[in-house]
């Protein structure tokens, strides 16, 4: 079976019902022991040293894998560098197929993305939407573990950032993280109910440093909310036959106003305390933190991370003051 990489959340349904397997390049770089070497093999090929690390360790995740056939890369709406990614990839013999969320949220133009991405692998939109409906069956235990979070108290930040950050490719086997989702939410239902007394909402791409939820939680805090992650889950486009508006509906690619309207909604609903945004070292994304400061009336703290590891000195005395004025 074919293993198809990809540079962030695609519509994973049209990969899967061609019979291929997906794959979440971020995931794969990101939890390999040794990340911080894909980062040093991709500058020692050129990579410049002021490129985000997520492009790097992407690059370096590929040419280290042998089972990657072929890559789609996300050219608009995401990362502005992934086109250049591409180009590097395709010099080292990768097949990338472009895949674009239109800038201007358009029905047609999404349609005609996904279209091309069926044409490009075989397959269909009826074969796709028998897909999605298994999908979705998992996609509503992910909603389950994200209340076990921040309605019930039984589940960490990690915990809920692990499972929901994993269901942009589903581990590559649907079937079997099923059957793994299952096995953890009957542990996380016979726990005691947690009471961490500062509830944090986490905005942005998610951590590239490993230690933040833990960091937290020994703090008094906890993150009831992880905002990107829980749209990585797809989880507001259950109740849509239309897997073209499923896609639409998806905050993360489009406009940060449509992002903002979504985690006001999830701030008072999960009554939520303060946010930690994160952004990541030399990313367009760390602009819009000057928008979501005015637009949040609530206390934020931004954290800029670069490289995979722990949080160093500075961004721990940060946190523990932030949660420390929360109190």
């Amino acid at each position: 079976m074919k293993s198809i990489g990809f540079t962030t959340s695609i519509p994973v349904e049209i990969v899967y019902a061609a019979g291929f397997k997906p794959v979440d390049l971020n995931n794969i770089f990101i939890t390999n022991k040794n990340a911080i070497r894909f980062i040093e093999e991709a500058e020692s090929e050129g990579f410049p040293r002021n490129t985000c690390s997520w492009i790097k360790g992407i690059y370096s995740a590929v040419l280290d894998s042998k089972d990657i056939d072929a890559v789609v890369s996300v050219v608009e709406g995401d990362c502005s560098n992934a086109r250049a990614l591409s180009e590097v990839l395709n010099l080292k013999g990768i097949k990338c197929i472009p895949f674009s969320y239109p800038n201007s949220k358009g029905y047609d133009a999404l349609k005609s993305e996904m279209e091309k991405l069926c044409n490009a692998f075989g397959t269909n939109f009826e074969q796709a939407q028998e897909i999605k409906d298994q999908l979705d069956s998992i996609r509503k235990r992910l909603i389950y573990v994200d209340e076990l979070t921040w309605k019930y108290n039984k589940v960490s930040g990690f915990e809920n950032h692990i499972w929901q950050v994993s269901s942009s490719d589903f581990d590559s086997n649907y079937r079997v993280f099923a059957e793994k989702l299952e096995e953890e939410i009957a542990t996380m239902e016979k726990r005691e109910a947690r009471s961490e007394k500062v509830r944090l909402g986490y905005i942005g791409v998610p951590p590239i440093n490993s230690d933040l939820y833990e960091l937290v939680e020994t703090m008094g805090a906890r993150i009831v909310y992880n905002e990107v992650q829980r749209q990585f889950t797809m989880s507001d486009g259950i109740e849509i036959d239309d897997l073209v508006e499923v896609y639409r509906n998806f905050t993360y690619p489009y406009d940060l106003y449509g992002r903002i309207r979504d985690i006001k909604n999830e701030i008072e609903k999960r009554e939520i305390d303060g946010i930690i945004h994160y952004t990541q070292a030399f990313c367009f994304r760390g602009i819009e933190d000057i928008v979501i400061r005015k637009e949040l009336k609530m206390p934020i703290l931004t954290l800029e991370g670069d490289r995979p590891g722990n949080l160093d000195s500075r961004s721990k005395l940060r946190i523990e003051s932030f949660i420390d004025m929360l109190v």
